[in-house]
C-alpha cells in the first residue's frame, strides 16, 4: 500500500514497476526451464518474453485510449501520457499477436509456444495485482466487511475509505491460475489446449470480479465495463480453441490407430 518503497539519491523504486519487473522475470524463468522440459527451444523463450511485453504495452495502452477516446477528443494532451492508463485486455492480445507474428517469423509453431507462455503470463499478472495493490489503483468497491483495505497515501485509490482488496483477490487467482495450467499442461495433450483454458478461466474471473472494481474509468459498453465486453468474445475464443484442438487430436489418433491395423 506504498507505492514509493526505496529512494537512492534522485532515483525512486516504486512498488508497481518493481512488481512489474519482478512478474517479467519470473515469466521468463519459468517458461525457459518448462521449454527445456517439453523439447522446445528456450534460445527462443527470450525473443518471445520480448514480443510479449512489447505487444502487451502498446496493446495496453492502445486499448486505454480507445475507452478514453471521448476525452481525448476534448483534451488530446491526454495521448502524451505515457506513464498511466493501461488496460490489462489489451496487453493480452497485444502481447498475443506480437508473440504470432514472432512465431511466423522464426518458423516455430505456434501453439506449442502458446501453451508454454500462457501459464508464465498467469504468473506474471499475479505480481502485477500485488503492484497494483501498491500503488493503489485498480481498486474496488467501497466496504463494511473486515477485510476491506484502507489506502493512505495512494494517487488513484481514495484515501481514508474502506474497499474491497480486488487487486489482492486478483493476485491469489492469477497464481492459482498458473498453478492449475502447470497442472493441466502434464495431461493435455492437444496444442492450445492450455492457452484455451488460459483465456476461459482468466476471462470468467475477471467478468466476476468486475463486479466488485471501483474505479469507474474504464470504459463501458451497455450495462457491461469494456473489460467485461471483451471478455465474452476471449472466453469463447477459449472454448473453440480448447475444442477444435480436441477434436483435431482425437482424429489424429483415430488415423494413426486404423494405419496400424
Amino acid at each position: 500500500m506504498k507505492n514509493e518503497l526505496l529512494h537512492i539519491g534522485p532515483f525512486t523504486i516504486y512498488g508497481y514497476g518493481l512488481m512489474i519487473a519482478v512478474g517479467v522475470i519470473a515469466a521468463y524463468f519459468t517458461a525457459e526451464y518448462r521449454a527445456k522440459k517439453h523439447g522446445l527451444d528456450p534460445d527462443r523463450v527470450f525473443g518471445l518474453v520480448v514480443c510479449a511485453v512489447v505487444g502487451g504495452m502498446l496493446g495496453a495502452k492502445l486499448l486505454y485510449f480507445l475507452t478514453e477516446f471521448p476525452a481525448i477528443l476534448k483534451d488530446p494532451s491526454l495521448l502524451l501520457d505515457i506513464s498511466n492508463g493501461f488496460v490489462v485486455y489489451g496487453g493480452i492480445i497485444g502481447g498475443i499477436l506480437c508473440c504470432l507474428l514472432y512465431c511466423r517469423k522464426k518458423g516455430m509453431v505456434f501453439l506449442k509456444y502458446f501453451d508454454l507462455v500462457m501459464p508464465s503470463v498467469a504468473l506474471a499478472q499475479g505480481f502485477g495485482r500485488i503492484g497494483c495493490f501498491l500503488a493503489g489503483c485498480c481498486y474496488g468497491k467501497e466496504t463494511e466487511s473486515p477485510l476491506g483495505i484502507v489506502f493512505h497515501e495512494s494517487a488513484y485509490a481514495p484515501n481514508g475509505v474502506k474497499m474491497i482488496p480486488t487487486q489482492l483477490i486478483s493476485s491469489g487467482l492469477d497464481f492459482l491460475h498458473f498453478a492449475v495450467l502447470i497442472w493441466l499442461a502434464r495431461r493435455v495433450k492437444a496444442d492450445g489446449q492450455v492457452a484455451g483454458c488460459y483465456l476461459i478461466f482468466y476471462s470468467a474471473g475477471r467478468f466476476i470480479l468486475e463486479f466488485f472494481r471501483g474505479d469507474l474509468i474504464r470504459g463501458s459498453v451497455g450495462i457491461l465495463s469494456t473489460s467485461q465486453f471483451i471478455s465474452i468474445f476471449t472466453c469463447l475464443a477459449g472454448v473453440v480453441l480448447v475444442i477444435c484442438q480436441g477434436r483435431k487430436q482425437k482424429l489424429r489418433e483415430r488415423t494413426v490407430s486404423e494405419e496400424k491395423e
